[in-house]
């Protein structure tokens, strides 16, 4: 676990290195993200590319299947921006938004269960949200609820 939290501040590192070079971000945002939940929250990692979710809780001794979806964020503007698509074909039973800010640093993790994702995906009127499969974040989080934020005093490692 040490070596994989030295291996990710390296990347974030180096994510901001190319992005004050290039303007363009590396795209670890969501490995990062996933990590950071999991560290957090004491989620297990599921295998990569796994379908339909990226984690797995124990809760009342059920297994919950949880996709993890990351975005970095500007602190100093307010909060915009999508959540990465959604298949809702994918077994999963939530999801997870976790905001970064632009050092790559988790402030606030967002979770909404499967049933309010799905009616919130397949309400009538918007392309991007019917057929991509993608919220915006306010919306995400009017449907969710903050399992955990910076701060409230937690503080990643």
């Amino acid at each position: 676990m040490e070596e994989v939290m030295e291996i990710l501040q390296a990347a974030k590192q180096l994510e901001r290195r190319y992005r004050l070079l290039t303007g363009k971000p590396l795209g670890v945002t969501g490995e990062i993200a996933e990590f950071e939940a999991a560290h957090l929250l004491g989620l297990e990692l599921g295998i990569a590319r796994q379908a339909g979710f990226d984690a797995t809780e124990l809760i009342n001794g059920e297994v919950r299947r949880i996709q993890i979806k990351g975005r970095r964020i500007d602190r100093s503007r307010p909060i915009r921006g999508r959540v990465g698509s959604i298949d809702l074909r994918q077994p999963f039973d939530s999801v997870m938004l976790v905001l970064l800010d632009e050092d790559l640093e988790a402030f606030a993790i967002y979770e909404a269960n499967r049933n309010a994702v799905v009616e919130a995906l397949t309400r009538p009127g918007s392309k991007a949200r019917n057929e991509r499969g993608s919220l915006a974040i306010a919306q995400f989080k009017a449907i969710s609820q903050l399992r955990w934020s910076h701060a409230q005093g937690m503080t990643p490692a």
